[in-house]
């Protein structure tokens, strides 16, 4: 395992910080606020010009008044993320400077194309807000694919730098503990760990997203509003996130081989394993106490077969490093559980809405149905919370994995319990904002033409 010359641990601020925990806390309490938040900056631009696209092909005025309405739910989210992302950004060299300054010049390049995405995505916005009623059709369309691509790319970067963390590479410790030999693009890019994240995020992104603007549709539905708008605002997200869901499932098994590869110890600790066994088993659900998962059912060689695609493949477990390397144990695996079970769930939602879709050429009719699809939104946000708390708890007590710990990274700054409080607060302001401000985008009244639309041919492609 890599581990930190003692000239780099001398650099670092001395251990012990009594508000590690705290600060670990803030993290992630603005992760949790700012995914679902990237989700739809992935998915939801994507989905209204899908819309507009239809209207372009079709002449229909209801896709038309669809992707508008839609807009101003973009902008919204894309306000808030501005906000969330910011305090990200700041709590980045706040609270982990020792990383930050150690590390920056190995990760800075993801990061500096992000923030020039974040731009650019904001420019087109602002172009696209404005251009509708200004720009001919084709135009304003066009405008809007910046949007889609600054969005993807602006994660992607992220992603970037979260697979480093979790599979370093890249760069060079000298004897002085200085980072040399530096080359951002294979650190960042050629990293094994980089691709299944990306994917891997990229369909979380479809889901969680599809299944949130579905389930609104849903409620209204269930309350007795089913017009042909509607219909069409559900169907548009619940199909994405239909197609999503099961790929989700073949992603999720690559993505547990390169950690079986890479970060056995996080694998060990998302099973309950606690010794290195051939023919490892598989323990679905139960919890890890005194060596052991109790409770759980236990499933001969599954492990083995999953992680290694071989039923008698050697598993290392938690007794291969010191307790001070594992991660907590139980967390990760209770994230794990949740993420997986959640995500099976969904992806037998989606084969239902699909047989459904393809057999009959329509949307399913069972109330029961719409009542599943309004918690699966919160479930999917909740799977998605799940998946990064398995990732980034699961690396733990690295910050970057077998090269920094976590308590050498951390500020010696003793203010974190009073900002602790004030960041909870001023999410508490965002959120209760973000519902407001959506609430009144609900209540707008929808133009007569869209909720009786007349389908002809695109007349209004290439004019203003």
């Amino acid at each position: 395992m890599r581990t930190v010359p003692l000239a780099l641990l001398s650099a670092l601020p001395p251990p012990g910080q009594p508000y590690l925990v705290e600060a670990r806390q803030m993290q992630a309490l603005s992760f949790m606020v700012h995914i679902p938040l990237v989700c739809f900056g992935i998915a939801f631009p994507a989905m209204v010009l899908f819309l507009e696209w239809r209207y372009l092909r079709t002449g229909d005025q209801l896709f038309r008044v669809l992707a508008r309405r839609w807009t101003k739910v973009m902008v919204t989210l894309f306000a808030a993320g501005v906000v969330t992302g910011t305090i990200l950004s700041f709590e980045m060299g706040l609270l982990w400077p020792s990383f930050t300054a150690t590390f920056g010049p190995v990760f800075g390049l993801g990061f500096a194309i992000e923030g020039f995405s974040f731009f650019l995505e904001a420019i087109f916005i602002g172009i696209y807000v404005y251009g509708w009623d200004r720009m001919s059709a084709r135009a304003h369309f066009l405008s809007g694919i910046p949007i889609a691509v600054a969005g993807m790319v602006g994660a992607l970067m992220v992603i970037a730098v979260n697979g480093w963390m979790n599979h370093p590479q890249g760069f060079r410790l000298d004897a002085q503990g200085r980072v040399v030999d530096i080359d951002p693009v294979r650190a960042l890019f050629a990293n094994t760990f980089f691709w299944h994240e990306l994917v891997h995020m990229y369909i979380a992104a479809f889901m969680v997203t599809g299944f949130l603007v579905a389930g609104v549709y849903a409620v209204g539905r269930l309350r007795g509003r089913w017009g042909r708008y509607e219909r069409t605002a559900l169907a548009v997200p619940l199909a994405a996130a239909s197609i999503a869901a099961p790929l989700q499932v073949l992603v999720g098994d690559w993505a547990a081989r390169d950690v079986a590869t890479e970060e056995p110890i996080k694998l060990a600790a998302l099973e309950g394993l606690a010794q290195t066994t051939a023919g490892a088993p598989e323990h679905l659900l139960g919890f890890y106490t005194d060596g052991q998962v109790r409770y759980g059912i236990e499933i001969p060689r599954l492990l083995s077969l999953l992680a290694f695609h071989s039923p008698d493949a050697v598993v290392r477990g938690l007794d291969s490093v010191p307790a001070a390397d594992q991660p907590p144990i139980n967390v990760v695996r209770f994230a794990f559980q949740t993420m997986v079970g959640i995500g099976t769930l969904l992806a037998l939602l989606a084969v239902v809405f699909l047989v459904v879709r393809w057999r009959r050429g329509r949307l399913p009719n069972s109330r029961r149905f719409y009542q599943v699809l309004v918690v699966a939104g919160p479930l999917a946000y909740i799977a998605l919370v799940a998946g990064w708390v398995t990732t980034e708890v699961g690396r733990q007590p690295w910050v970057v994995y077998g090269v920094m710990r976590t308590e050498e990274a951390v500020t010696g700054a003793t203010g974190i319990p009073v900002s602790y409080g004030v960041l909870a607060g001023a999410y508490a302001l965002l959120a209760a904002g973000v519902c407001w401000t959506l609430r009144r985008l609900a209540k707008v009244p929808m133009p007569t033409r869209a909720m009786n639309p007349v389908t002809g041919p695109p007349t209004a492609v290439g004019t203003r």
